[in-house]
């Protein structure tokens, strides 16, 4: 017969069952209960190894991605305030001191800045720390010299600034350093303070638990702890801050378990890495590492002994003595810390009085984990989500490279906040009732250097750069006239245009009459004039000379995905965007007819600082020079002498700006894109409830617009004529060819051989007859 239970199973059970009376039933039981017990004890250890071994030889933190700006280049030559690179200091941490003695330091005086700049690793290598001196004529970095020897530097990097994380869900920050890179004095302090047996004990020290509850029972609370680093790391690392025995039995066990597999130096190290020393916000902040920046935004190598004593100091409660809420306790416990490296000889007592003399040292405003510049951060994170998985950006400690310039992003975050509480107290609109987005983009590289989602740059909610897709009527204007301008053996900037009025039955049967603003008609319109004016009449005419999927496929050609409706609507902006679709638009505009996907990220590194990913240009042209030339010349005669003519009045008339205004039905959009010679934004403004803001888009969106331009460091826009453009006199009275002779003259550019052959009147005299020999002379 088929035996179930074990041989030797059965005879000890009879063995036991009819033992002689020497052994009394209950200490059987006891006997069976502690075999029991031992074998539960065994097996639960066995347990408690496996999460161990798992976690600590595993990913042991999720190290969120770190966000950097662009770095500033410093170069002879640069036309750089040095207020605006003092400004760039503050903002990367710099200390001011005049000992220069370290990186991250500089000293001021008039025209003269002398740093030591810190040393980083970017996508292209090492830039080394290095001290220099530069000197400033008129805003222009004129001279760049090392502080030691006056060689000559042409160009140093600074460190990025960073401007943001993306976290794990748990909210958990920390810098990871190895414990070569921990300063002994720290290590000493940390073990004198916390531990003073760390390197004689097996992960609990049964005399320290017995001392400290004899003093709790005294005190009748918990007034003293007696773990050890081993026992807090444990507790930090895999348990909960619940003050009960099971959770301090597993915290006994697992301490053990970590001092068998585990060196000192492997538990040191990871101790450093893990403690809690305080808090930002929502964000912790864990590990010495990242409290050196955030108390002192130094390096922990950089230390000196008074901040080393504040983070040790810090470990028995971080909140409790929080040095910048509660400085009278934490430099106690500091100065304590401090003492107590005296009595165990690690320093003399010369420096610790010296150290305890000293204020705390605390930077007044941390740099917040939290960025300031949500709606940037915002978008960075959706172009990476493209290429890496979510887990990736929150959990590897990847280092992101972006394109952020911050003193370009902090300068257009006050002229949109600034210029929308103006226009609401200038046009009686209720305070804070306006909404608005900027961007603001390089035209060379296409890089996105500002973005604005809110008039409250801080708030990290709805952000309308990406997500406040709303109608941009006229800006969709440009993109019909260089679809004909395109076509140069039909349309010239001197094409007459009809604009009258026109009605259109629609498919569902609704007749559509589109008026323009002005509620007026101007009969045959030069085209240049029609887009300068803005005028609805003859573009809609000519977007259906063109066909609505003609149009429609040069925005494609632009880069916008977007479904756009082919209805004739569209021809006066019945075709919603967002304000960083049409920066996409204008862009290609900007660029003389290439498009450049715009981006926010240069390059993707490991946490080591290896390349992972260079986020390289991706150009691609679209129009031809000569029409993107005409085009463009006609954009700014829209700020000369059309809708648009006001902003100079902004900006000052010397930077020949070309732009476009913008307008909804029922004024519920106020629009501008526009461009310089290097710079090009888009703006929006509004309500978020679609509710009319009664802002055309130059008495809106455009004076936002004007005060962003004012307020960068930006070029005039030259336009150069490309091969195969030749500038004309054109007489506007008559539509002929014309000269400087004539009343209404005006000289325009032309596409060779489109411009008209037959002569006006005027243009037949004896001056326009000798400066056409002088220029057929000069060519």
């Amino acid at each position: 017969m088929f035996r179930i239970v074990p041989r030797w199973v059965s005879h000890w059970y009879l063995n036991f069952r009819y033992a002689d009376s020497r052994f009394p039933l209950w200490l059987r039981w006891i006997f069976i209960a502690g075999i029991a017990g031992t074998v539960l004890l065994a097996c639960y250890t066995v347990y408690l190894d496996i999460i161990i071994r798992v976690r600590f030889e595993g990913v042991r933190w999720a190290i969120p991605a770190r966000v950097y700006a662009r770095p500033l280049e410093l170069y002879p030559g640069k036309k750089l305030p040095p207020m605006e690179l003092l400004s760039e200091l503050r903002l990367l941490g710099y200390q001011k001191t005049s000992l220069l003695d370290r990186p991250g330091s500089y000293e001021h005086r008039g025209d003269i800045i002398q740093m030591v700049t810190r040393p980083f690793q970017y996508w292209d290598g090492t830039e080394p720390s290095v001290g220099i001196q530069l000197t400033f004529n008129n805003g222009v970095l004129d001279d760049m010299v090392q502080l030691s020897d006056g060689t000559p530097v042409g160009l140093v990097r600074l460190d990025p600034a960073v401007v943001g994380s993306i976290y794990p869900a748990h909210n958990e920050d920390r810098v990871l350093v190895q414990l070569t890179d921990v300063p002994q004095l720290l290590i000493d302090a940390l073990l004198i303070i916390e531990d003073q047996h760390f390197y004689d004990h097996y992960g609990i020290r049964p005399q320290s638990i017995l001392r400290a509850l004899w003093t709790n029972l005294r005190a009748g609370s918990a007034v003293q702890g007696g773990s050890t680093l081993t026992q807090q790391l444990v507790k930090n690392f895999f348990l909960s801050n619940a003050r009960t025995i099971w959770r301090k039995f597993n915290e006994a066990i697992m301490s053990f378990l970590v001092e068998f597999h585990y060196q000192k130096a492997e538990i040191l190290e990871a101790y450093m890495n893990e403690i809690f020393l305080g808090q930002d916000g929502h964000r912790s902040i864990n590990g010495f590492g990242l409290a050196s920046e955030f108390y002192f935004q130094k390096d922990l190598r950089e230390l000196k002994p008074a901040e080393i004593a504040l983070l040790v100091a810090l470990v028995k409660g971080a909140s409790y003595y929080d040095p910048r809420r509660h400085p009278e306790r934490a430099k106690q416990r500091r100065d304590l810390v401090l003492s107590e490296l005296e009595k165990a000889g690690k320093l003399d007592k010369e420096s610790m009085r010296a150290a305890q003399r000293t204020s705390l040292g605390v930077m007044s405003t941390a740099r917040s984990g939290v960025t300031q510049f949500p709606a940037f951060i915002d978008l960075v994170r959706r172009q990476l989500r493209r290429d890496y998985k979510e887990a990736d950006l929150t959990s590897q400690g990847l280092q992101i490279h972006t394109t952020l310039d911050p003193l370009i992003q902090l300068r257009t975050e006050k002229e949109v906040s600034d210029t929308l509480t103006a226009v609401e107290r200038q046009r009686g609109i209720a305070a804070n009732k306006l909404q608005a987005a900027a961007v603001v983009t390089s035209i060379d590289g296409g890089e996105l250097l500002a973005v604005v989602g809110d008039r409250n740059p801080r708030f990290a909610g709805f952000n309308r750069v990406i997500d406040a897709v709303r109608p941009i009527g006229s800006l969709i204007k440009p993109v019909i006239y260089i679809t004909a301008l395109e076509r140069s053996e039909r349309y010239t900037l001197a094409s007459l245009l009809d604009d009258t009025p026109i009605e259109l039955t629609l498919e569902d049967g609704q007749v559509w009459e589109p008026k323009n603003y002005d509620k007026e008609s101007h009969g045959p319109v030069p085209l240049y004039q029609a887009l300068a004016m803005s005028y609805n009449l003859s573009t809609v005419k000519l977007g259906l000379e063109l066909g609505t999927e003609t149009v429609i496929e040069s925005l494609r050609r632009m880069g916008i995905d977007r479904k756009v409706n082919s209805y004739p609507s569209m021809f006066l902006g019945a075709v919603a965007l967002s304000p960083l679709e049409v920066t996409q638009i204008y862009h290609t505009f900007a660029n003389n007819g290439f498009r450049v996907d715009l981006r926010a990220i240069r390059a993707v590194l490991t946490a080591d600082g290896n390349p992972l990913q260079r986020y390289s240009l991706s150009i691609e042209q679209v129009f031809d020079a000569p029409s993107s030339y005409l085009l463009n010349y006609a954009l700014q005669e829209v700020v000369r002498s059309g809708t648009a003519r006001y902003l100079p009045n902004i900006t000052g008339p010397d930077m020949n700006l070309a732009g476009k205004t913008g307008t909804s039905d029922d004024l519920r959009d106020s629009w501008f894109a526009g461009f310089s010679g290097d710079r090009m934004a888009v703006t929006w403004v509004g309500n978020d409830d679609n509710i009319p803001v009664g802002l055309t888009g130059s008495s809106g969106a455009m004076v936002v617009f004007g005060h962003i331009m004012k307020s960068l460091d930006t070029q005039p826009l030259t336009l150069l004529p490309p091969e195969g453009v030749e500038m004309i006199w054109i007489d506007s009275a008559t539509h002929l060819r014309g000269g400087p002779a004539c009343e209404k003259g005006v000289e325009l550019p032309f596409i060779i051989g489109t411009a008209p052959t037959e002569k006006a009147p005027c243009g037949e005299g004896v001056l326009d007859k000798t400066f056409d020999l002088f220029r057929g002379l000069f060519k």
